[in-house]
């Protein structure tokens, strides 16, 4: 088991790749530095193996599932995982990993959005699309991540080898962040500067597809992991649409005695029933979801037992 294993995900990095490896050796010169290739056409394998990483691939392409086979394959007490677009300086990685081992962090997160993201990102859709996420995700639920989508992260074991990786793509910060939070795990952040990409390197992230399927993941997590709050919410409003229709007809029937829209009656009642059944939905759901939390605590203590005995061997 290595003491610090450093992933790198990478997928055409050749302007970068070297810079980011010989810094990781500068910073973290014990750590273990993995690359783990996507798929790359240009020279990122041969240039990160001149720098001395060591070199895995992953063929299904896709940075969750790059993500999937790094934490499947390396065993390690902390892994720092940064982008191999040098975007991100290692003077703060010592800082991190030492939250992890340390101060016992399970997540830590590289916060760029409180330094120098929004004056050196030249793309303003992804500053805006980084600010909504933020307070989406702290608003549903009550956290205080300050950068959902930053690629430069610092875990524990028990993080990596109990999170279930579902993402295929750049959504997979998103269910990171969203799984710690929901299940109470230790989450810090340490403020990073940030660069933008240098010239000839280009991002790999679309905003428009991307971004739609980043906010559908943080929805589709809400449902999962609060399912009481979604429908209920669901439930309150189909309510309130039904009794919006049935007022004007409850009115009329008092003023005539006659009920002439039985089509709009009809339908306050069956949008009441619906109403009704989302709400008695998410009860059922949220039992299933707290039995889930319960069910996890017991995954993350087995994981915790098994790595005090590797590091005792």
């Amino acid at each position: 088991m290595d003491k610090i294993a450093v992933l790198i995900p990478c997928y055409n990095e050749e302007k970068t790749i070297a810079k980011v490896v010989s810094d990781v050796k500068k910073f973290l010169p014990e750590a273990v530095t993995y690359v783990y290739d996507n798929n790359s056409t240009d020279r990122t394998v041969e240039l990160a193996t001149e720098a001395g990483a060591i070199i895995r691939h992953e063929y299904a392409q896709g940075k969750g599932n790059v993500i999937r086979r790094m934490f499947r394959e390396i065993d390690a007490e902390c892994y720092l995982m940064i982008d191999g677009d040098d975007t991100y300086p290692l003077d703060c990685a010592r800082e991190m990993v030492a939250k992890v081992l340390e101060h016992q962090a399970d997540m830590v997160v590289g916060d760029r959005l409180s330094s120098t993201y929004f004056t050196e990102n030249k793309r303003p859709f992804h500053n805006f699309g980084n600010s909504l996420m933020r307070a989406g995700i702290n608003g549903l639920f009550h956290s205080d991540i300050k950068d959902i989508m930053t690629g430069y992260r610092a875990f524990s074991y028990e993080f990596v080898k109990t999170f279930p990786v579902f993402s295929k793509g750049f959504e997979i910060e998103t269910e990171m962040t969203i799984h710690a939070v929901n299940y109470n795990m230790q989450v810090e952040n340490v403020v990073v500067e940030y660069r933008d990409r240098p010239q000839g390197s280009e991002s790999k992230l679309n905003t428009y597809s991307d971004g739609f399927r980043v906010i559908r993941k943080m929805l589709q997590l809400y449902k999962n992991y609060k399912p009481m709050h979604f429908f209920g919410m669901l439930a309150f409003l189909l309510v309130v649409v039904s009794v919006i229709l049935f007022v004007p007809v409850f009115l009329e029937y008092l003023n005539t005695g006659l009920v002439p829209r039985f089509p709009t009656l009809i339908a306050c009642g069956f949008i009441l029933l619906a109403g009704i059944q989302s709400f008695f939905s998410g009860m059922m759901l949220e039992v299933m979801a707290a039995k889930d939390r319960k069910d996890f605590e017991y995954r993350l203590n087995r994981v915790h037992g098994e790595h005090q005995e590797r590091k005792g061997l």
